[in-house]
């Protein structure tokens, strides 16, 4: 099991610790725990520890082309200096990670994939890269810290930072006294930063913060309401909405790809999905009732046929209802009311669209 840079600092603040990719990570804090520190987020500012998610960098002469003839996405969208979401697929179409590309120039690209995909995003791209590009697997040289709320802004600018930087942009700025790349995106649907300080630097970095929180009634905040805030936004998680055996079409991921580019790893299939239609797609549920979705639970229709199941569930701590993303069948459509099996009772949802909440990440 690996442990973040920043683990003690979890510890001395008695977190309820699992297992993240292989990662032992922060769950919630006693003394808020997770409704409060995914309120603490939609009402005012968290912070997190995501130092489990990979790092990785691909330079050199023609690593624009190289990799978007790997992505689902296309690079040539955006400029120097701006991130993208993105997709890696296998030959088949499923889904091998989803990741944040930061474009530093056309020959120098920094990697963020999911922390148990790291390893197999940099096996695949070394399986294609040409002789003069070279990948590199920087996971364990940085950290990765969350600045996510309404009131985010003002806790980067007390701690000397410029705010004035578009959405899914980076620059290098001093946090703490140290150099550290700082992006406009999250993971939570509120505005956001998230910050890369190199390992050595993290401690300094995340106690800054911290202290800078404290005054407007921010929180320290664990992967539980990590999860609860993107799963109310409909943000896929890989393992769940994306899968080895799910395809960006399937997952209502189409809007990250870039169909006007050349080939990419499983463009064929993914393709030939968006002009025949896939059999199955995600979307979104809301109970009618006092049931709570979970991850696995069969969905079905009021006479009882199967139609899929539900990839990622839990309690709405904004809405106080149950939510759910699920597979089902692509006949399925917004304003249908169907059956969850909640643990051999019937849970009665509608279709709905996501967002669930709306979102503050511009």
């Amino acid at each position: 099991m690996k442990h973040s840079p920043l683990h003690e600092k979890h510890l001395a603040r008695n977190a309820k610790m699992a297992d993240f990719g292989g990662w032992l990570m922060p769950i919630e804090y006693p003394g808020a725990g997770v409704l409060a520190e995914h309120a603490a987020v939609r009402e005012k500012v968290g912070i997190f520890d995501v130092s489990h998610l990979g790092k990785a960098s691909v330079k050199g002469v023609g690593a624009l082309n190289f990799l978007n003839s790997m992505f689902t996405n296309d690079l040539n969208r955006i400029e120097d200096g701006c991130a993208q979401y993105t997709l890696l697929c296998n030959h088949d179409g499923g889904v091998i990670d989803d990741l944040i590309v930061y474009r530093n120039a056309a020959d120098d690209f920094f990697l963020v994939p999911n922390a148990s995909n790291t390893t197999d995003v940099v096996k695949t791209l070394l399986a294609h890269v040409p002789a003069d590009i070279t990948v590199e697997n920087l996971h364990l040289d940085y950290a990765v810290i969350a600045v996510q709320g309404p009131l985010a802004p003002i806790v980067m600018q007390s701690l000397g930072v410029d705010t004035d930087i578009d959405y899914m942009a980076f620059e290098m700025v001093n946090v703490g006294g140290a150099q550290v790349i700082l992006c406009r995106t999250g993971y939570t649907g509120e505005i956001g930063y998230e910050l890369l300080p190199k390992v050595e630097d993290a401690s300094r970095v995340w106690d800054a913060i911290v202290a800078a929180i404290e005054p407007v009634g921010g929180l320290v905040c664990g992967l539980g309401a990590r999860d609860t805030l993107r799963t109310e936004m409909g943000y896929p998680l890989h393992g769940h909405e994306l899968s080895l055996e799910i395809t960006p079409v399937e997952a209502s991921a189409s809007w990250a790809i870039g169909w006007d580019k050349g080939e990419f790893l499983g463009s064929s299939i993914v393709r030939s999905q968006k002009t025949d239609g896939a059999k199955r797609r995600s979307v979104a549920l809301k109970s009618l009732d006092r049931g709570i979705p979970r991850g696995g639970m069969q969905v079905k229709s009021k006479d009882g046929v199967v139609l899929g199941q539900v990839t990622s569930g839990t309690f709405s701590p904004s809405l106080k209802v149950g939510i759910a993303i699920a597979l089902l069948d692509s006949s399925i459509k917004v304003g249908d009311q169907l059956i969850i099996d909640v643990r051999g009772r019937d849970s009665l949802v509608e279709v709905v669209k996501l967002p669930f909440m709306p979102s503050h990440v511009r």
